[in-house]
């Protein structure tokens, strides 16, 4: 293939800058017909202020964009869109109290010849596009009722249905399962075969070498590197965007033990039935799946936010209740939720009101603040984390994915917990910030403590854990020794083959 006779978008010398921050330096990138081309780099590197450049949710302050050669002025969303640019972006925009199918083809709406929506085209044209990714997902579905992951795939029928030229993905697979990450691929060779140009944005290295043909790094603002992918290794790619070789990516200090702090004995809720697990001082336990398998539903039930119906919670061989999280934080359980940005961090508060908010009896007697202990606090969490943030007053919306996963767990590291239950706790951010959550998880269960880890990438289950427990359908179907986990058996135990 002859690059220079098949490109279908470049960006030159492009620059973007806001109050105190040079976004973009002089960022050059060319995206070739049919390919998919990744888009690495590490949360505020610049990747997304490019991408909403060529979506037009941003003006360049200098720089050119051409089209299959011809130079382009994008002033706005719209404009993108009728250039064939369709962008999915990794916070999703979907209206929850519409269907499947009008959030598909909403502001393209199919009418009939007196004007009206026409309801069954629309259902049958969703479902087609639905029915090709492989999904369970009806058309006529209420939004508000799916999943992430299932929201996710809406995202990207929406994006598919617009027939585009050049889709950018911003961490697509980041809440799907495996199963539909690899439906996800057939698609995108579906598309790559029409001639669809894909960039790519994802953390999971893993999965760049099974679709991407091109890698374009940046960091801090600055193009870093082309590469062929077939050509550069995982680690040469680390290097270029961390600009430092990472020592240690997964850090976990491994220590047999026996004496047991959380005993989950026959555990049944509506949505899981029978669950025993067992984690001893010092483990981290894993828990695979599929996506509704059941791992976040009984993560819920352990901090007391779904009710349980059957069994018992011993910690530290005392018998608990856990009837609300109130009674799972006295306990000494928390749990560091999935969707960090719905349910995990108050974005627009401050960093200090975040970590803070489940400790305010540390330094806060009656209406009578101690606002030393109060900046301690915050200090000392903002120090053993590294977060990274301009004062402690700086809005938390305004940090990168992997700072605020850090306030999350900065505030109930700040309770003092004896369990902490993560899940999906390296979601959407970039290597360098995952080392570095691994690297406190280590710190943590060195203190005896213990954790329940939920996570999907099964790469950081296989070297971060004690123990595996795969879960299928509610129930759990079997546990695997750090000497027996694979891959293989992970997911063949997902899946229901033995």
């Amino acid at each position: 293939m002859e690059i220079q006779d098949n490109i279908v978008l470049e960006m030159k010398d492009i620059n973007k800058s806001f109050p105190g921050v040079h976004a973009l330096d002089n960022v050059s990138f060319t995206l070739i017909k049919g390919e998919v081309h990744a888009l690495l780099g590490e949360n505020g590197a610049g990747k997304s202020t490019l991408i909403k450049i060529l979506a037009g949710v941003y003006s360049a302050d200098s720089g050119e964009i051409y089209l299959d050669g011809q130079k382009v002025n994008i002033v706005d969303v719209i404009t993108s869109e009728s250039l064939g640019i369709n962008v999915i972006y990794q916070e999703l925009a979907l209206a929850e109290n519409m269907t499947a199918a009008e959030n598909i083809y909403l502001g393209r709406e199919h009418v009939t010849r007196l004007g009206t929506l026409n309801y069954k085209k629309m259902n049958s044209a969703a479902q087609q596009i639905l029915d090709q990714m492989g999904t369970q997902i009806r058309a006529g579905s209420k939004v508000a009722h799916l999943s992430i992951a299932h929201k996710q795939v809406v995202e990207i029928a929406k994006a598919l249905s617009t027939q585009a030229k050049i889709i950018v993905m911003d961490e697509p697979t980041a809440s799907l399962s495996q199963e539909e990450v690899d439906r996800l691929f057939e698609t995108i060779a579906r598309l790559k075969e029409q001639g669809v140009s894909i960039i790519y944005i994802s953390h999971r290295m893993e999965e760049l070498y099974k679709i991407a043909d091109r890698v374009t790094v940046l960091r801090d603002g600055q193009y870093v590197a082309t590469k062929v992918l077939t050509e550069s290794s995982r680690e040469e790619l680390i290097n270029l965007m961390v600009g430092r070789e990472l020592v240690n990516y997964y850090v976990r200090d491994f220590c047999d033990s026996s004496e047991k702090t959380l005993s989950v004995q026959g555990l049944s809720t509506a949505d899981v039935k029978n669950v025993n697990i067992e984690i001893n001082k010092g483990e981290i336990v894993g828990l695979a799946g599929l996506i509704g398998a059941g791992r976040t539903e009984l993560a819920k039930a352990l901090f007391g936010i779904d009710k349980i119906t059957e069994g018992k919670i011993v910690l530290d061989g005392k018998a608990i209740k856990i009837n609300s999280p109130e009674d799972a934080i006295e306990n000494g359980i928390v749990l560091v939720p999935e969707s960090r940005k719905e349910t995990g961090v108050i974005l627009v508060q401050t960093v200090m009101f975040n970590i803070t908010i489940c400790v305010l009896g540390l330094f806060m007697k009656f209406l009578n603040v101690n606002s030393k202990k109060e900046n301690d606090i915050v200090s000392e969490y903002i120090e053993k984390l590294q977060i990274k943030a301009s004062s402690k007053r700086q809005l938390v919306v305004n940090l990168s994915g992997g700072n605020q996963q850090k306030i999350v767990l900065a505030k109930w590291l700040a309770t003092d917990p004896s369990v902490l239950i993560l899940d999906e706790p390296t979601r959407g951010i970039d290597v360098g910030a995952k080392a570095e959550i691994y690297a406190i998880m280590n710190a943590f269960v060195k203190q005896g403590k213990c954790i329940l880890m939920i996570s999907s990438e099964l790469p950081e289950i296989i070297n971060m854990c004690d123990r595996v427990y795969v879960m299928r359908g509610g129930e759990i179907t079997i546990c695997f020794d750090r000497e027996e986990i694979s891959q293989e058996k992970i997911i063949g135990a997902a899946i229901g083959v033995a």
